[in-house]
């Protein structure tokens, strides 16, 4: 392909003024995939699917980072452009919302509580935070049922996430935009459940929230506050935080979110109609089930909670937050532990989540051999984009014949 860059390595020819002049104005530049970051030699492989990858369905940004033995070998950020919106370069420290990447991060909160004597799995949730439930069954719930979604909701059932209801829960209580997080506790308390707890496994996002009122209410702090001090501080991880909804809010380098989607805003009552990463959900309300902002260095930094116990949880800690479920074991062998999908495999406990939201698609493996990655995209998979749910076959996919010595940690540390 005849590019600009090879172009200007072909070097530069003179050519006559009246030939200049007799020629067609020059196409717009061919969109391309623009790089920032490391990528050694022996890793190329995982750079090219990203590529790849990003040009396929045209994601404007991007991330990799790739981690071996606790080194950082690898970290990238990916621009794609074709030039009809301005997109700021993203670097390998550029943040991202990470959606459901964020439960393994609420789950090690608990784990942390419980290893400090603070709370129990067995608490009963609505001892916990004071509910009296219309239905009954909630009594049933446990803080462990909560970490492996046994709790009983099931929104393919009901029709309702409640993180995602904010007109609905505003309209039925009578409250105004923007909802709280006591307004969706409320509103879900004064429902039936979808099944009994325990009786199987069902995701919720809602359970995740009251994970995170657990942890604020044991603690006496806030949410976030608490993961940063007890969980981040210890690796190092300084950037993460909890995201905002508005594009006017946007954390320093963070990235811009895409989606070919509308709605009204849930910010206020105005009733605007915005674009859907912008308003469209209440950022703060994910906290504990999507809400964080972090690079991919940041998470397979953050893999090291539970590949090195002691830094973070013991291992007794991480043993019991990786165990099989009352129920929920699938046919392939895997489980959901507390934040993170499970299965056994060549004697080591292979872990993985994906997240999405509107303007967001993230994934992070902790796999066999010692290697972890995250990959993190700036919009998910829509109606008429290709297939986003292979980025894991591609990426394993990949054969590394020798691995760098190189550790990157301290650039980005």
């Amino acid at each position: 392909m005849l590019t600009r860059r090879n172009l200007l390595k072909a070097g530069a020819v003179a050519v006559p003024a009246a030939t200049l002049a007799a020629r067609p104005a020059l196409a717009a530049p061919l969109p391309v995939v623009e790089t920032t970051g490391t990528t050694p030699s022996q890793l190329a492989g995982f750079d090219n699917v990203m590529k790849a990858y990003v040009k396929e369905r045209e994601i404007s940004c991007a991330q990799l980072a790739v981690m071996k033995s606790g080194k950082i070998v690898l970290a990238r950020g990916y621009r794609y452009s074709t030039g009809a919106q301005a997109i700021p370069s993203v670097t390998p420290t550029s943040l991202f919302r990470v959606a459901s990447l964020s439960k393994n991060i609420t789950s090690a909160a608990v784990m942390r509580l419980v290893q400090d004597g603070k709370l129990s799995l067995s608490a009963k949730v609505t001892t916990l935070l004071g509910l009296t439930p219309a239905d009954t069954r909630m009594n049933q719930v446990t803080v462990l049922r909560l970490m492996q979604h046994l709790g009983g909701w099931d929104r393919d059932t009901s029709k309702q996430d409640q993180l995602w209801l904010d007109h609905t829960i505003s309209a039925a209580l009578d409250v105004p935009l923007p909802i709280s997080h006591a307004d969706i506790v409320r509103y879900a308390t004064g429902r039936p459940l979808d099944f009994a707890p325990g009786s199987k496994m069902v995701y919720s996002n809602y359970g995740y929230l009251l994970l995170g009122r657990i942890i604020e209410k044991v603690s006496g702090m806030s949410y976030e506050s608490y993961v940063k001090s007890k969980l981040l501080k210890p690796l190092g991880i300084t950037r993460m935080r909890i995201g905002r909804s508005l594009r006017e809010e946007a954390a320093s380098g963070e990235v811009l979110y895409q989606s070919q989607y509308t709605s009204r805003t849930v910010m206020d009552e105005s009733g605007t109609v915005v674009p859907y990463p912008y308003g469209g959900f209440n950022m703060p309300n994910q906290d504990a089930n999507g809400g964080w902002l972090a690079s991919a260095v940041d998470l397979v930094r953050w893999t090291l909670a539970f590949d090195r116990p002691g830094l973070v949880l013991s291992a007794a800690s991480i043993a019991k937050l990786l165990a099989k479920p009352e129920t929920g074991v699938t046919s392939s062998g895997s489980w959901y532990g507390g934040g993170w999908w499970v299965r056994q495999v060549t004697g080591h406990l292979n872990t993985w989540h994906n997240g999405s939201m509107p303007g967001t698609f993230s994934y992070l493996a902790r796999l066999q051999n010692g290697w972890s990655y995250a990959a993190i995209f700036n919009r998910r998979e829509e109606t008429g984009t290709p297939d986003f749910d292979v980025i894991d076959d591609q990426m394993n996919a990949v054969k590394v014949s020798s691995w760098p010595a190189t550790d990157l940690t301290s650039k980005y540390f």
